[in-house]
């Protein structure tokens, strides 16, 4: 008997979930001829503001946008520096970069994946305007300690919530802590469109102003242009499906907790490999669930998955202060040495809501074997 291959995420079990839906909204909004902007634009921001918590949600075309348009409002250039982590998409760094402001890269913890908020006061300088964490995988960073040194230093914090949807620190919806936050509804996101979108939320009024200023070619009426802005427009039909999810998303959202606490408990026998933290003050929505191989043979293990038909993913082999385009900050190999490790180290297994339990086994016992 041919058995089926397991992907690290398939999309297409949750549009069956939802296809009707889908597809009658899509067909109506392909009569109305209305394909930029409109109701179906101005029902997601509404719906999304009323999910995150937050007074304001302006749509965007992806969540490299809303970076670079949150770091726009809050007026950062050339001679400013933002703190970031080096252990994650480079979105993160290009945008800070795109603005002519400098990334600073501060180590990570270990455990979490995310920035380590006790070293944060050692990289503020005079120059310092904002710290950009990344909640990773879809687990909150520590939002505590990184808004006291934000406070004392009276710096602006920018959220990337692009893997994050739905997560929580204390109970506040990330995205609704920082002074912005940005996520990104790329296809394999928890609430993901059917191409690209992202979108800014924020509780600053002026803020959320300027960033529909400058998603709009920086006018703030038709032709009267006030700033250099972008095109970056959340397209109608991407607006009507993210409606549609946002309703399923906490569902969702309760599904993968539930695979991530079954990878824990099948797991945690496994000496040979480190399993994710859960966050003892947040909740994580498990956007990846990723492991760390503790043999130095990660990629041995990787191939040797996928020789079983188990499809697995590294999520990020190199972290960004060794990148060839960052080699003009003069970072060195050692100097962000958590970091460095868990880039030679981890291993994101299938994680999606409509993941079997027989599929789920068939992962754990196919990675229990390669050791």
């Amino acid at each position: 008997m041919r058995v089926n291959n397991i992907p690290p995420l398939d999309l297409t079990r949750q549009y069956r979930q939802i296809a009707e839906e889908v597809d009658a909204k899509v067909l109506n909004i392909l009569r109305s001829g209305r394909y930029i902007g409109g109701q179906s634009v101005a029902d997601f921001e509404i719906a999304f503001t009323a999910y995150i918590g937050t007074q304001e949600c302006v749509g965007c075309n992806s969540g490299t946008d809303a970076l670079y348009l949150a770091l726009r409002a809050l007026n950062i250039g050339e001679g400013d520096e933002v703190i970031t982590s080096p252990f994650t998409f480079i979105a993160t760094a290009e945008t800070i970069s795109e603005v002519r402001a400098t990334p600073v890269f501060v180590d990570i913890d270990r455990s979490t994946f995310n920035l380590d908020s006790d070293r944060l006061e050692a990289a503020i300088t005079p120059k310092t305007k904002a710290i950009l964490p990344v909640h990773l995988f879809g687990r909150p960073a520590d939002m505590t300690g990184l808004m006291a040194v934000a406070q004392k230093y009276n710096v602006s914090v920018i959220e990337d919530c692009a893997q994050a949807t739905g997560a929580e620190w204390m109970g506040q919806k990330v995205g609704n802590i920082g002074n912005i936050g940005c996520f990104s509804f790329f296809p394999t996101k928890n609430l993901g469109a059917f191409g690209d979108g992202g979108a800014v939320t924020t509780n600053d009024p002026e803020i959320a102003a300027m960033v529909r200023m400058l998603k709009e070619h920086g006018q703030k009426q038709r032709y009267i242009h006030d700033a250099i802005g972008v095109n970056s427009r959340l397209d109608a039909l991407q607006a009507a499906i993210l409606t549609i999810k946002l309703r399923y998303l906490d569902e969702w959202n309760e599904k993968r907790s539930r695979l991530a606490q079954r990878y824990r408990e099948l797991l945690q026998s496994c000496s040979q490999i480190a399993l994710p933290s859960t966050p003892e003050q947040g909740k994580s929505v498990w956007n990846q669930f990723t492991i760390r191989i503790l043999s130095g043979k990660r990629d041995e293990v990787r191939d040797r998955l996928q020789e079983k038909g188990i499809s697995s993913m590294i999520y990020y082999p190199r972290p960004l202060h060794l990148q060839p385009v960052y080699q003009h900050l003069n970072y060195q190999a050692g100097q962000l040495p958590n970091s460095e490790s868990v880039a030679d180290e981890v291993l994101s297994l299938p994680m999606f809501p409509e993941l079997s339990e027989e599929e789920q086994d068939r992962v754990v016992y196919g990675l229990k074997d390669c050791f």
